[in-house]
C-alpha cells in the first residue's frame, strides 16, 4: 500500500507540472487571475461531482471541524497564482523544483515539530541531505536556463 501511495503522489506531482505548464501559457494569453479563477472553478465543479457521486457520509460537517483547518483551502490560491506568473518567466522546470524545494522544507518543519496536528517525525541528516540535494538540483536547473538564454542572446 505504501508503494501505491508513493506512486499516486508521484503522479499527482506530475499532474501539477502539467497544470503549471498549461496555466503558464493560458495566463500569458488570458491573464493570471482569470487563469487562477478558471483552475479553481473547474476544480470545484469536478470535486462537487465527485463528492455527490462517490463521497461517503461523515458524521462531521465543515461546520464541526476546527475553523483553522478550513484555512488549508486558501493555501492553493497563492500556489496557482505564483505558478502562472513564474512559469512564464523562469520555465516549468525551475518553477516546479522551486515549489518542491519549498514544499520539502516546510513539510520537514511540520513533521519535525508536529505542527498542524500531525505526528512528529524528527529531523535527521538524511532529511538535511535531501534538502541540500534538491537545492543543488534547483541551482543546476536554473543555471541551465541561464546558459540557454545566453546562447539565445548570442544567436540574435
Amino acid at each position: 500500500m505504501t508503494i501505491l501511495m508513493i506512486l499516486l503522489a508521484i503522479f499527482g506531482g506530475a499532474m501539477l507540472s502539467v497544470q503549471a505548464a498549461i496555466n503558464g501559457q493560458l495566463g500569458s494569453k488570458l491573464g493570471v487571475l482569470k487563469t487562477a479563477f478558471l483552475t479553481f472553478s473547474v476544480g470545484a465543479l469536478i470535486t462537487a461531482l465527485l463528492i455527490f457521486f462517490f463521497e461517503p457520509k461523515y458524521a462531521v460537517t465543515l461546520l464541526d471541524v476546527p475553523k483553522w483547518q478550513l484555512l488549508g483551502a486558501l493555501c492553493g490560491v497563492p500556489y496557482i497564482v505564483i505558478m502562472v506568473i513564474a512559469v512564464q518567466r523562469i520555465g516549468t522546470a525551475v518553477a516546479t523544483v522551486a515549489v518542491i524545494f519549498g514544499q520539502l522544507t516546510m513539510s520537514m518543519l511540520i513533521d519535525n515539530f508536529g505542527w498542524l496536528g500531525n505526528n512528529a517525525i524528527p529531523f535527521s541528516m538524511y532529511r538535511l541531505s535531501a534538502i541540500i540535494c534538491l537545492g543543488i538540483a534547483l541551482y543546476f536547473i536554473y543555471s541551465s536556463n541561464k546558459n540557454v538564454e545566453r546562447l539565445s542572446d548570442k544567436n540574435h
